[in-house]
């Protein structure tokens, strides 16, 4: 495989999943973020926990790790892998106004874990649209990326300006 070619594309163009078969297990750990923008006042609701639908930020968290869980049978092509660890932290940012998204996950196995920290961020900021939707339809989710990946053979990577 050269650098800059499609890897889930076969020799006629056509998608194909990967063979990892060969590959060694190797630790693995993604991190990705993204923002649900809301305004002054839905934060205060959900920081206040006095949503009507409950604890947006308990459950948004359970929803991205489940998310993470299923991302094989979201995302076409992806691995079915035996996820070691995912968390999702969510922390209100009232300069935006809105809630942070952050998600990591981690796999030892011959496939890394970045689309499973990116689903990870994007079930919860939907949860949250969705438990917040009744008192603010103006929320927007936004700057949903990868931040960090570690493991395999392309080594670490960051994303310019992301926090070390």
């Amino acid at each position: 495989m050269t650098a800059g070619t499609l890897t889930h594309l076969d020799a006629t163009g056509a998608a194909s999943m990967v063979d990892v078969g060969d590959k060694p297990a190797t630790r693995r750990e993604a991190m990705a973020e993204g923002l649900v923008l809301m305004r002054p006042e839905t934060l205060a609701l959900i920081v206040d926990n006095a949503v009507r639908k409950g604890d947006v930020v308990a459950i948004a968290r359970i929803a991205g790790i489940m998310g993470a869980k299923k991302t094989s049978e979201l995302i076409p092509l992806c691995h079915p892998l035996m996820l070691d660890k995912v968390s999702v932290d969510i922390a209100p940012e009232p300069a935006l106004p809105g809630l942070r998204v952050t998600a990591m996950a981690r796999v030892s196995g011959p496939t890394g874990v970045e689309m499973e920290a990116l689903t990870a961020v994007s079930v919860a900021c939907l949860t949250i649209y969705d438990m917040a939707k009744g008192v603010d339809r103006d929320m927007a989710i936004s700057n949903i990326r990868l931040l960090t990946k570690s493991g395999g053979s392309s080594g670490d990577w960051r994303a310019e300006g992301s926090p070390s």
